[in-house]
C-alpha cells in the first residue's frame, strides 16, 4: 500500500472484526499502540466481509502511513472520486 504498512494479526483466529468483540479489540490496542510509536498521520484499517472487500479471512489491522501527495485513494475520498472520474473519461489521474 505505502511505505511502512504493516499489518497487526491476532494470534487467535477469527474471520473478522465482528466475530469476537474481546480478539478485536486487543488487536486494534495493538494497531494503536504500534501507531503511536511510528508517530505519524496514518489510516488504521479493517474489512468485514467480501462486500467491504475483506479478501483474507482472518482478522487484521493495516496501519497505513500516510503523507500529503502519496498517491494512495481510498474509496471514500476525494482523491478516489477524483481518478474514478479521470479513469471513465479516460485520463489519467
Amino acid at each position: 500500500m505505502n511505505a511502512g504498512h504493516v499489518l497487526v494479526i491476532p494470534r487467535v483466529h477469527v474471520a473478522d472484526a465482528i466475530e469476537d468483540p474481546d480478539v478485536t479489540a486487543a488487536a486494534v490496542r495493538r494497531a494503536a499502540q504500534y501507531a503511536a510509536e511510528i508517530g505519524t498521520d496514518l489510516n488504521l484499517i479493517t474489512n468485514v466481509g467480501p462486500d467491504a472487500t475483506q479478501t483474507v479471512p482472518h482478522l487484521h489491522w493495516h496501519v497505513v502511513p500516510r503523507t500529503a501527495g502519496d498517491g494512495l485513494p481510498l474509496p471514500w475520498t476525494p482523491q478516489h472520486t477524483a481518478r474514478a472520474l479521470a479513469a471513465q473519461n479516460g485520463v489519467s489521474a
